[in-house]
């Protein structure tokens, strides 16, 4: 859905205003490139979160805490 909607809007500045269309087209892989090392900060950040909650977690878990099993209404 989100591909749809860029195609949508990149033909519409194709209509509007075609140079700029052209110069979004050649210079999106460019920018692309330039927000990769972003998206790897950002999952890394994600994945020492995640560890850090599993740690906390942990004596919990050891110790028989969780979510416990529904009670079956009668």
């Amino acid at each position: 859905m989100k591909t749809l909607i860029a195609l949508l809007a990149w033909c519409l500045l194709l209509v509007l205003c075609w140079p700029l269309a052209i110069l979004a087209l050649v210079l999106w892989p460019l920018v692309w490139l330039l927000s990769l090392p972003f998206r790897l900060v950002g999952i890394t950040f994600t994945a020492l979160f995640a560890f850090l909650a599993a740690l906390l977690m942990l004596p919990a878990r050891l110790l028989g805490g969780g979510p416990r099993p529904a009670a079956a209404s009668t």
